[in-house]
C-alpha cells in the first residue's frame, strides 16, 4: 500500500511539469515579437484583450454582477 501512495504522490509534480511545458512552448515563438516596440504593444494588447474577453464571458455565463 505504501508503494501505491508513493506513486500517487508523484502525479501532481507530473501535471505541474506538463502544464509548464505547454506554457513555455506556447510562449517561446512569441518572444521575438517583443523585441520590436510596435509588435510588443500589439501582442500585449491582444493578450489583455483576450483576458478581458474570457473574463466578461465567464461573468455573463455565471451571472456575476
Amino acid at each position: 500500500m505504501q508503494n501505491f501512495w508513493n506513486t500517487i504522490s508523484k502525479y501532481p509534480i507530473f501535471v505541474a511539469g506538463a502544464i509548464l511545458g505547454v506554457f513555455l512552448n506556447a510562449v517561446k515563438p512569441l518572444l521575438p515579437l517583443l523585441k520590436n516596440p510596435v509588435t510588443a504593444i500589439a501582442l500585449i494588447g491582444a493578450c489583455l484583450g483576450g483576458l478581458a474577453f474570457v473574463s466578461f464571458t465567464l461573468r455573463a455565463m455565471l451571472g456575476l454582477q
